[in-house]
């Protein structure tokens, strides 16, 4: 049970999960060779810039590789039927649109702010922000209904002329491209940005008014895409690798030595996907348990293991989880 590099297998069919350890991961699916022609190819855009890191680590944790050449704005994966180019997320947004592209990470305001049909397919939750109303006081006291006409900068046009309609408003658009926080109090009243942390807001002094919403990187496919079906199951797979990495990230695996008599106790607390994996100790001397449970669930459930009677606990890192 210690110091192993273990998995545990699992079939729908038969009632098991896989679970994988570092440093195994799940290789990419074998798939047949195609010619950048074929109408089964799918067409992926990876986005340039912030998202950047965390979509090129989401797929490397899901045993993909990415391999730039002297073509940089081109790489190539070991996941084989992909072609790739790398785009500014807005321009990825609307190349799924126009249906140049049939998959690829954008962020979910960007998605709004372009008015676009497309289909999301899973929500990484990397990079999150929220979009939001912000102003220097005294504008941002004392309700901006009040305030009349005003000026409002943002990069997100769009957003902004919903989020006035919404709230019975009326403003001038400052259209910006880039450092939107810089223009009150000479050049706006208020701004639309998005922001992670906050910090950015107020080193400038903003203060935030409301939140128009809230985004993530996501993966989007245009609908015609999901319609063949060799690409269909090529984009599937791809959901299935990427998923098993962000649910691995979500959980750690738990195992804990118990004897027999406290059992039960220690089984009654103890969180799992379904049941946890049981196995008798050397000489019966009691029981090992392991189950994947939630990180976040750790200083909680670790105590009161230890309190029923757990001992050796050993919590490890998962690679990929696959339901």
């Amino acid at each position: 049970m210690r110091g192993q590099t273990a998995c545990c297998l699992r079939t729908q069919g038969l009632g098991f999960r896989l679970f994988f350890r570092h440093p195994l991961t799940i290789t990419s699916p074998v798939l047949t060779t195609v010619s950048e022609s074929s109408p089964s190819l799918v067409h992926l855009a990876l986005p340039k810039g912030r998202m950047e890191e965390g979509v090129l680590a989401l797929l490397r944790d899901a045993g993909i590789r990415v391999t730039f050449g002297k073509r940089g704005y081109r790489p190539s994966l070991s996941l084989r039927g992909f072609e790739t180019k790398i785009l500014k997320p807005q321009n990825i947004v609307e190349m799924l649109h126009l249906g140049s592209r049939d998959l690829g990470f954008a962020g979910a305001d960007w998605v709004h702010e372009k008015g676009v049909d497309l289909l999301e397919l899973l929500d990484t939750e990397l990079d999150p922000v929220r979009v939001v109303v912000a102003a220097l006081p005294p504008f941002a006291t004392g309700g901006i209904e009040t305030k009349g006409t005003f000026r409002i900068a943002s990069e997100y046009q769009h957003l902004t002329e919903q989020w006035l309609k919404k709230k019975s408003l009326e403003a001038r658009v400052v259209r910006t491209y880039g450092a939107t926080e810089v223009f009150p109090p000479e050049d706006a009243d208020c701004i639309i940005d998005n922001t992670a942390t906050g910090e950015t807001l107020k080193a400038n002094g903003l203060v935030i008014i409301d939140e128009v919403m809230r985004s993530s990187t996501r993966l989007y496919a245009h609908p015609r895409a999901m319609d063949v079906p060799e690409k269909r199951e090529r984009i599937e797979r791809l959901i299935l690798l990427l998923r098993s990495v962000l649910d691995a990230r979500e959980r750690v695996m738990l195992e804990v030595n118990v004897s027999g008599d406290q059992l039960a106790d220690v089984i009654a607390i103890l969180p799992s996907m379904r049941e946890p994996t049981m196995s008798p100790l050397h000489g019966d001397q009691g029981f090992a348990l392991k189950a994947a449970i939630l990180r976040k669930d750790l200083p909680t459930i670790i105590p009161e293991i230890k309190a029923r009677g757990g001992a050796d606990i050993l919590v490890t890192s998962l690679a990929q989880i696959v339901p």
